[in-house]
């Protein structure tokens, strides 16, 4: 049977701070894409997000949670929670960017990857599957529809094009804190899953498309994700609000 909690009472004013902070987000990662050249580190480009943040009167989230980066970036075979440093990056460098940061008490959140030297994912099938699939979770996701049919979607749209769901990094609920009801949401078909999508629920879709692993591992106190085989992984996030119509995507620019 499925089920949904009581209704969410999401009002105007949280609306509007998570669009503020949606904005953010989004400002600050393509800044950072926009900056994102051959010989830089990491660091620099973080240190970059860092002097946005403070410009934009928000809080990094990856610092609020005991991080010692502004953001998260994650290069070749870190898959996520790359910690910047001074790794120096090259032509051909899979790099995933993820900006999370808090803004008069709201959270966004967004992620995107890029290839360094290439002007669009479009040319790369596991980013253009990582980017599909994210977006068709986006616009399934209206009120009233089970959290596991669009988790379903997602793994669909990997399968179909011969890749697999990283499955133990989860989408997730978001609002005033950064990750909230409902916390882990499955980006794979999970007959356990019941919920249901309320209106006024805030979203943040971020499945990881893999090209071979299952998993994401990690050394003991280390932050950097990676996988048992190396496999190829790329993922795209936004931060969304649950309507009775067309969902609003929060972390794109007017």
């Amino acid at each position: 049977m499925l089920t949904s909690r009581p209704s969410i009472r999401c009002t105007e004013t949280d609306v509007e701070g998570m669009r503020k902070s949606g904005r953010i987000v989004a400002e600050v990662l393509w800044e950072m894409i926009d900056h994102l050249r051959p010989g830089m580190t990491t660091l620099k480009l973080d240190e970059l997000a860092g002097k946005y943040l403070k410009k934009f009167g928000a809080k990094s989230a990856p610092k609020i949670m005991g991080l010692p980066s502004h953001t998260c970036i994650s290069v070749n075979e870190i898959i996520a929670h790359g910690i910047p440093n001074r790794r120096i990056l090259r032509c051909g460098d899979k790099v995933n960017i993820d900006v999370s940061a808090e803004h008069n008490g709201y959270f966004g959140d967004v992620a995107y990857t890029v290839i360094i030297g290439e002007s669009t994912h479009e040319t790369n099938p596991l980013l253009t599957t990582a980017k599909s699939a994210t977006l068709k979770a986006i616009k399934a996701s209206v009120a009233g529809t089970p959290i596991n049919k669009i988790s379903k979607i997602i793994e669909q749209e990997a399968r179909k094009n011969g890749y697999t769901i990283i499955r133990n990094l989860c989408s997730h609920g978001l609002g005033k804190c950064l990750h909230a009801y409902p916390q882990n949401i499955s980006n794979y078909e999970n007959p356990e899953e019941t919920l249901v999508l309320q209106e006024g629920m805030f979203l943040a879709w971020e499945p990881y498309i893999s090209s071979g692993a299952i998993r994401a591992i990690g050394a003991e106190n280390d932050w950097n994700l990676t996988t048992h085989d190396q496999s190829e992984v790329a993922q795209f996030e936004h931060t969304i609000l649950v309507t009775n119509g067309k969902p609003e995507i929060l972390t794109v620019l007017p």
